[in-house]
């Protein structure tokens, strides 16, 4: 892609919680882009998680949801939207479980909306894009939830057959289908990045990390589901925002690229880890009647349709574009748990 000139893109989803990462490093990066950021600002989303760039001067804010059609033609038409970065998702598989209509209407429904205004603004028509709109992109952002469920072995790879087992997976294995479509229908420029589990700083306290992180701080029960030995592949926020530049800027038209950080962990080991830390940096936050956090973790009964493995293989985004994750889940934690307790105290908790 050509990226001395200045281009505008839209991100949407942008104040939750990996797009609140994304801004802000991407910024920082290249000063040849403006960004529009297009966020519902539901539950998940929280315009504090980017209060460093708030008056950035190339940093846009628009509220909004992006299945208003007309909200989406009207931010490419003032804004000349040269590429999209779409993140907004409802994301968390327990509300999906409860609750699946907003996960279709959000994830399947905003997708298309999106891409088919991207398109009617770029292209004059199928494989033929407007004169200088050529190098305009949409990179949509999924998950390896995607993929199913793995046994002891083995990893998920972008020819990994879709087996969604929960609303929310089912969801996003729709957007991807509907984005392959519009390349492989219209020849639109289009990339998916299928991550695993994100952790890191501003992420919502409804996730795993976070929930044990609040939990012990405020001496609660830390639920772990089942034996608590589901296993899930961790990648720090910020290795999945380099990612995400990555392909953007380098990944092949029409392609996937998943991104994984390469550290199986099972939760229990999580549970324990995040509460050693805690019994480490602040014993004086500690309930008086517990010996270390741990004493807090409580088995409970597993969710519906829990998948038991999610593992990556990035050879692919590894051996092509030279990505490689910066953290291992121990150097990791460590700062995450570092900024909760901050926040924490910044809280008055």
């Amino acid at each position: 892609m050509d990226n001395n000139l200045h281009k505008t893109i839209l991100v949407t989803g942008g104040a939750g919680f990996i797009g609140s990462n994304f801004i802000p490093y991407f910024l920082d990066n290249y000063e040849n882009y403006t960004l529009v950021n297009l966020d519902k600002l539901t539950y998940a989303g929280n315009s504090d998680n980017l209060i460093e760039v708030q008056n950035h001067p190339r940093y846009i804010f628009q509220q909004g949801d992006i299945c208003d059609q007309a909200l989406v033609s009207h931010l490419f038409e003032k804004y000349n939207i040269e590429g999209v970065i779409h993140f907004a998702a409802e994301s968390h598989v327990d509300n999906s479980i409860k609750s699946p209509e907003s996960f279709i209407e959000t994830n399947v429904k905003g997708t298309f909306v999106l891409l088919d205004t991207a398109k009617k603004y770029w292209m004059e028509a199928p494989f033929i894009y407007k004169k200088g709109y050529e190098n305009c992109r949409f990179h949509h952002i999924s998950t390896d939830e995607v993929y199913g469920t793995l046994g002891e072995t083995g990893l998920f790879t972008e020819n990994t057959p879709y087996a969604p087992n929960s609303p929310y997976s089912a969801s996003k294995a729709s957007s991807d289908l509907i984005v392959r479509s519009y390349y492989h229908t219209y020849g639109m420029n289009v990339v998916t990045t299928n991550c695993s589990n994100n952790y890191g700083p501003k992420q919502h306290t409804e996730k795993l990390i976070p929930t044990i992180i609040y939990n012990a701080l405020n001496s609660n029960t830390i639920p772990i589901y089942g034996d608590g030995k589901n296993v899930r592949d961790w990648l720090y926020v910020t290795d999945h925002c380099k990612g995400i530049d990555l392909v953007y800027h380098q990944g092949q038209n029409g392609e996937t690229y998943n991104i994984g950080g390469r550290n199986e962990r099972v939760n229990i080991y999580i549970a324990d880890l995040i509460c050693e830390l805690l019994d480490d940096t602040v014993p004086q936050m500690r309930d008086k009647s517990l010996n270390s956090y741990k004493e807090l973790i409580r088995y409970v009964n597993d969710r519906p349709g829990h998948d038991r493995r999610y593992a990556i293989d990035a050879s692919k985004i590894e051996n092509e574009l030279n990505w490689m994750a910066d953290e291992n889940f121990e150097s990791g934690i460590k700062k995450t748990v570092e900024w909760y307790v901050n926040q924490f105290m910044l809280e008055g908790k």
